[in-house]
């Protein structure tokens, strides 16, 4: 294998900015003329990534691969933990399914053989076509109940002889505690730790600096940069970060979109280029009470149709949801969710859930659907055939077990070579199909929102370009990089040995 370069992002905790500080120094070494990719070995997450050869990956590998303007593949995220319940996740290896395990069984008789051969293997293979990686570590490396058996924290910067910076959370308080204390728990593998950011700074600088200062020289390690907090760089994120961009400082006559809170949800970025249109209020609804008057719902997908729709039926949502329809109301689903809008699932192989068996559905769609064995993950591009979107190419992806099959009228939605999939009722006012990123293309998204708009008495917009938006955002977080982080300090350790 030929000795890749790069440098490690380890955090203190989850969410304390790793994926955004990987995204932006991708595009910054990218930028430089690096042949850069991004890495993680293992990471837990619903939000995948579907590779140009079907394979799937974290959504964050797949964007900072874009942000390093690199073919995503399943070599970027070997192994993907898509969690079921509590104690038990979907193994994806190499972009496909291996089998559900629970966590104790992982840990014990997975990580150290199965694990690090495909890490092995997708750091040889990684290595044929790029000269720098910019790793991303899980969690905290200082869980010291998993560490004799961890695959993505210290073992892999030990794996790949790259040094390690140490990202805290400043917005959330006790960084220095937090960074003192991770450096004090990973005991002997210290030495890997060359650098520290402070991230999500909001304030004076100067109020700062006798912290950083004290820092440096409590502990002998450099502060290479404090990145502000960055409100304004839209990037599609993972399954935590999403719920900080709801809700938001929009004002005015705001268009009300009313997403399905589900509690097994999956690939809820299919809502975030609702982010980047100034007039849509996005709301997560996850009890009947909460329901109120919205102009639209979307139903997202889920790990677990049957028993995100029990659960919906627990809250009374089912009930809101079905008379919103009777009296107008425009309703969207989506994977899972266009599943529940049918009359009936059936899953009596239990891949769905433990329970096998038949249950109603919501019965707004003319469709019922029942689960296999094989696994659907694809990208896929069609042409849209219903009324008032007809022959707007669209592209996107699936992920799903279940196959759905109609039972009275409705018009197809899309068509995708000779094959259709999805339902659609009453001129566009009820839709349900299986394609992820649906929303993401501009035409469709532009063109269904003015139907919403019509409805709700507001004037149309015009099309909002989300690639170029996402351009800007990788530029602006790369530009954040540049001026706040110490880049030059970053590229002398790339290049030192940690040993």
């Amino acid at each position: 294998m030929n000795q890749l370069k790069g440098v490690m992002i380890q955090g203190t905790s989850s969410d304390a900015g790793k994926s955004f500080i990987v995204t932006g120094l991708c595009r910054v070494l990218s930028d430089m003329g690096y042949k850069v990719a991004p890495f993680k070995s293992q990471n837990m997450s619903n939000n995948s990534y579907v590779t140009y050869d079907g394979g799937e990956i974290g959504r964050a590998q797949g964007v900072q691969a874009e942000a390093a303007r690199a073919l995503p593949t399943v070599y970027m995220n070997p192994i993907l933990l898509k969690p079921m319940m509590d104690c038990r996740s979907e193994v994806v290896l190499l972009g496909e399914v291996y089998r559900p395990m629970d966590g104790w069984k992982y840990h014990k008789e997975f990580t150290m053989e199965k694990g690090l051969e495909v890490i092995n293997r997708s750091l040889e293979e990684l290595s044929k076509d790029y000269d720098t990686l910019v790793i991303e570590g899980a969690g905290s490396p200082a869980e010291v109940n998993l560490n004799d058996r961890e695959i993505v924290n210290m073992r892999i910067a030990n794996l790949t002889h790259m040094p390690v910076i140490l990202v805290t959370d400043i917005d959330r308080g006790g960084s220095f505690a937090s960074l003192v204390g991770t450096i004090e728990l990973v005991g002997e593998y210290r030495r890997f730790i060359k650098g520290v950011i402070f991230n999500k700074f909001r304030g004076d600088l100067a109020l700062l600096q006798d912290g950083l200062d004290w820092f440096e020289r409590y502990t002998g390690i450099p502060v290479v940069g404090v990145l502000p907090y960055l409100d304004d760089v839209a990037i599609e994120a993972e399954d935590a970060q999403i719920k900080s961009r709801l809700n938001g400082s929009k004002t005015g006559n705001l268009l009300e979109i009313a997403v399905v809170g589900l509690a097994r949800v999956s690939n809820n970025t299919d809502i975030e280029p609702f982010f980047h249109e100034s007039d849509v209020c996005l709301r997560i609804v996850r009890h009947a009470r909460e329901f109120g008057s919205p102009h639209a719902v979307i139903i997202p997908g889920t790990k677990s149709t049957i028993d995100d729709l029990q659960e919906l039926r627990k809250n009374g949502m089912d009930k809101v949801i079905i008379d919103y329809v009777e009296k107008g109301g425009i309703v969207f689903g989506i994977c899972g969710g266009y599943q529940m809008l049918g009359e009936s699932i059936s899953d009596e192989l239990g891949v769905d859930r433990a329970a096998k068996g038949e249950v109603p559905g919501l019965g707004i769609l003319p469709v019922r659907t029942s689960f296999e064995a094989e696994k659907r993950v694809c990208r896929v591009t069609g042409r849209l055939v219903c009324g008032g979107f007809q022959d707007i190419v669209v592209s996107g992806y699936e992920i799903h077990l279940g196959r759905t099959t109609r039972t009275g009228q409705a018009e197809d939605f899309l068509q995708i070579k000779g094959d259709f999939d999805g339902a659609v009722r009453n001129d566009g006012q009820i839709i349900g199909c299986y394609m992820h990123n649906i929303f993401h293309n501009d035409q469709f998204r532009n063109r269904w929102l003015n139907k919403v708009r019509q409805r709700a008495g507001l004037p149309p917009r015009e099309q909002v370009n989300t690639y170029e938006t996402k351009e800007r955002s990788f530029e602006k977080l790369a530009e954040a990089c540049r001026k706040h982080l110490d880049i030059d300090a970053i590229l002398k350790m790339m290049n030192d040995s940690v040993f």
